[in-house]
């Protein structure tokens, strides 16, 4: 699907970026709050992928505290590029069109998800064994 390869793409070109965030925990913690701050402001036209971005920013937030150390490179590579994809005001669709500009984050968020569903599952696992 074409829609889906320029979603990756546009995607690709955070992963550059996020090495910055996996070195620098302090960096990391605001991109988190920055986030979070997004999806609770957004939370109505996230409501298709709500729950699973929320249990996406708790894998980063426990990794980011050294809670939770299981996180292949490449898959928190992955989570820092889609998070910063997420934030970004500048994406393709830009947030500020109505009705449409939160559709390109949740498809970045998507395609996030599905590539580190097995890694997630073990957070998750690992999380209710926690509580």
């Amino acid at each position: 699907m074409e829609k889906d390869s320029n979603f990756e793409n546009g995607y690709k070109k955070y992963e550059s970026k996020a090495g910055e965030y996996i070195h620098d925990k302090e960096k990391a913690d605001g991109l988190l709050k920055e986030a979070i701050k997004k999806a609770n402001d957004k939370k109505g036209a996230l409501s298709g992928v709500w729950e699973k971005l929320q249990l996406l920013l708790e894998f980063f937030k426990a990794w980011n505290k050294g809670e939770y150390k299981e996180v292949p490179t490449r898959s928190l590579v992955m989570i820092i590029a889609g998070i910063l994809y997420f934030v970004s005001p500048i994406d393709l669709v830009p947030d500020f069109i109505v009705g449409l500009g939160l559709v390109d984050d949740a498809a970045v968020i998507g395609f996030v998800l599905k590539q580190i569903s097995n890694d997630l599952e073990k957070f998750k696992a690992w999380k209710e064994r926690k509580e």
